[in-house]
């Protein structure tokens, strides 16, 4: 008996080793390609920006004092063989397209069924989902709006002074602050926030982060009204003194912060569905 139970120990660690082994090597098997492209338009300032990514890739939006549009993208595919990647390089990047008052750029690649329909109905199944992803560097006018819609990858967004609606499913986003307002919405990662100075300029913000850790840097004397809660598991880390308790109602509790800092004024609103928040200050008085 004993000697049976040996024999199908071996044979179900047989059985494992085999199938890491065909695993890595159906790994060694793909191959990576990684090109670069990049495009420039005229954009006026005041206009609206929309950038929808790849399902992974990294977005860098960067304000300048330029009244245009710079993208550069490096674009990252993986197939078993040479013949694959010529296939799938083809189908596989941004286009952009121009509207008044609005320029839109969209990534591309067998991710998007209805694109995919129209580039290439016959394109073999096999390379369908395969892993790809696309990195943005973009510079944008510092008076623009923004739409993004993101994947999985980093965010960062600065210089940038206008309305900003954002949706990542998960990222590792760093968002610097210097006017109008923000509506951004997270699936999870980790978001880091900062408001520049008190003579802050912004509208509103409104930050919410569904599982992760949200950091807040707030600046000496911020003038604002500021709501930060989180709604299941985790907690909140305030060391910002300038925080007051908006009535005598409003205590402060590990899970919710209603306050006021300095005369008030803007509202910013940082929400974390499971995880942590830290509430700080940056900068000297």
């Amino acid at each position: 008996m004993k000697i049976k139970n040996i024999f199908s120990a071996v044979f179900a660690a047989v059985l494992v080793l085999a199938f890491i082994s065909s695993a890595a090597s159906q790994t060694q098997l793909m191959i990576k390609r990684t090109t670069s492209k990049s495009d420039s338009l005229e954009f006026g300032a005041g206009g609206t920006l929309s950038i929808i990514g790849a399902p992974a890739g990294s977005i860098r939006i960067e304000g300048w004092n330029e009244n245009r549009i710079q993208i550069d993208a490096e674009i990252e595919i993986n197939a078993p063989d040479e013949q694959s990647l010529n296939e799938l390089s083809k189908l596989t990047g941004f286009i952009m397209e121009e509207s008044l008052g609005k320029t839109a750029i969209t990534s591309l690649g067998t991710h998007d069924k209805s694109y995919m329909k129209k580039a290439a109905k016959k394109f073999p199944k096999r390379l369908l989902g395969l892993p790809f992803r696309i990195d943005y560097v973009i510079k944008v006018p510092r008076y623009c709006d923004l739409q993004i819609d993101g994947g999985k990858g980093d965010l960062y967004i600065g210089g940038v002074d206008g309305t900003m609606k954002v949706n990542f499913i998960e990222a590792k986003a760093k968002l610097d602050l210097v006017g109008g307002g923000v509506f951004a919405t997270f699936g999870g990662g980790t978001v880091e926030v900062t408001v520049p100075d008190r003579s802050w300029r912004g509208r509103f913000a409104d930050i919410q982060l569904a599982a992760g850790a949200m950091s807040v840097g707030l600046p000496p004397s911020l003038n604002a009204e500021l709501d930060a809660s989180i709604l299941r598991t985790g907690a909140i880390e305030n060391t910002y003194a300038n925080l007051k308790p908006r009535t005598r109602r409003d205590a402060f509790t590990e899970k919710m912060v209603a306050a006021k800092s300095g005369s008030g004024g803007v509202p910013l609103k940082f929400t974390v569905g499971d995880g942590t928040m830290k509430i700080f200050q940056t900068g000297k008085l």
